[in-house]
């Protein structure tokens, strides 16, 4: 009885210590808000339920974790993978699934409601997908931490919004040209981080994200400031405008207009641009650049040693992930109508590298599903306004965003340290095809 009961004694005491740790650092933040009153003076508000839940969370967490690590015994070597050919079925079902999935929004919840959940939950999540394949090159293939990932991203939809009413070109034509002038930006960066490392690389890279946010807040005569850059031409379908009238799209085909239409076009196109940027990455990966990347990212040293050019492999790991940074920035621009700095902050880059963290570093499949959890449950929270009753009429949720991807990260370190997909398929087979630890 004795030995049933201290695993659960001593689970209820770490919770405990956890609990107290966090009422200590939570509580002049958490319990208290500090808000004007009419005469200009900070007025403390109470708010003890909120605080309370945050202890009970974490005593919680600490007991579930607490007891599940005295259960697990000894390490278990892990079992080999079923052959390939038992998951075929996967990949058409996923995206079968994707391609049907506007279609049937729209059917269940007509043009008006399907607005919505075409646009955030279809469109958005595909491009953070479309920037974690892009950013899984440089950090999860070649092993190069970069910080500053969203400064491609921002090239790409500046030059758009630059570009098209200043050439007059169409969209279709403009898009390969964001993508070329981000991998430009990424091929210069590039140069001087050659010899730098690990937290250096990082910071560098970091500061080049920050100097892309700065120069289009101050650069007005170009970008406008904060205000930002709107009214350039949207999306067509091949030259038809998604308007209503005579020489809309919906005109033309006989339909009755409706706004999600430009939505299904756009979510589309989307998929499209991110399984071909999935097909590209793949394939490098057997090719004798991927495996330099990997071998990059292995032990740069020993990469040398061998006779491979550290340096033209961090170009173009560079270059490649900035690319397809600005593909996706051109259709980010397409889908908002207007481009701002307020879009670009260090915000964005540590998402986009919390999706390759929390997927798996080199695993495409764990970040696609990793975009989905986070931007998915991200907008979720914009529909919990029923905790308003609970917490205040104050409480947003959206505030916790990045607090609930933090709790992530540290769920994943200490239960899926590799990611959510932590297996995948060797770059070539020796001997057998049983899949390896990345």
């Amino acid at each position: 009885m004795s030995e049933q009961a201290s695993p659960l004694s001593r689970a209820f005491k770490e919770a405990a210590v956890a609990a107290l740790i966090v009422a200590g650092l939570g509580f002049p933040v958490i319990a208290y808000r500090a808000d004007p009153d009419f005469n200009n003076v900070l007025a403390l508000t109470f708010r003890w339920p909120l605080f309370f839940s945050f202890c009970a969370i974490g005593f919680g967490l600490r007991f579930v974790l607490s007891l599940w690590t005295s259960s697990r015994g000894k390490p278990q070597v892990a079992a080999a993978a079923r052959p390939a050919r038992a998951r075929l079925w996967l990949a058409p079902l996923g995206l079968a699934a994707l391609v049907a999935y506007p279609v049937l929004i729209l059917a269940f919840l007509g043009p008006q409601a399907a607005l919505k959940w075409v646009d955030t939950f279809g469109v958005q999540i595909l491009l953070y997908v479309l920037l974690g394949w892009g950013l899984n090159i440089t950090v999860g293939l070649a092993g190069l931490l970069d910080l500053g990932y969203v400064a491609f991203y921002a090239v790409g939809a500046y030059a758009y919004a630059l570009l098209a009413p200043l050439t007059g070109l169409s969209f279709w034509a403009l898009l390969p040209v964001c993508g070329i002038l981000a991998a430009f930006w990424g091929f210069c960066i590039g140069f001087p981080v050659l010899r730098l490392r690990g937290d250096y690389l990082a910071i560098v890279t970091l500061a080049f994200g920050e100097m892309v946010r700065i120069v289009a807040v101050n650069w007005d005569v170009v970008t406008h400031g904060e205000a930002g850059l709107y009214g350039f031409p949207g999306l067509t379908f091949f030259g038809l405008p998604f308007i209503p009238g005579p020489k809309g799209f919906a005109a033309h085909f006989g339909l009755r207009f409706a706004g999600v239409q430009k939505l299904i076009f756009l979510y589309y196109l989307v998929l499209v641009l991110a399984l071909i940027a999935n097909f590209v990455s793949r394939r490098l990966r057997r090719l004798p650049l991927g495996r330099a990347w990997e071998a990059l990212r292995e032990d740069e040293i020993a990469c040398r040693a061998l006779g491979l050019d550290t340096a033209n492999i961090k170009l173009t790991a560079f270059a490649l992930g900035a690319f397809f940074a600005g593909i996706a920035g051109c259709l980010f621009a397409l889908r908002q109508g207007v481009v701002s700095p307020s879009s670009f902050t260090f915000t964005e880059s540590a998402t986009i590298l919390a999706i390759v963290v929390l997927g798996g570093a080199g695993s495409q499949v764990g970040v696609a599903m990793a975009a989905a959890l986070i931007v998915g449950a991200s907008e979720l929270l914009r529909q919990l306004t029923f905790l308003k009753a609970i917490f205040g009429a104050d409480f947003d949720p959206t505030q916790y965003r990045m607090l609930l991807v933090g709790l992530a990260m540290v769920a994943m370190m200490n239960f899926r340290p590799r990611g959510l997909v932590s297996t995948r398929q060797p770059t070539i087979l020796l001997d057998s095809p049983a899949e390896v630890k990345p």
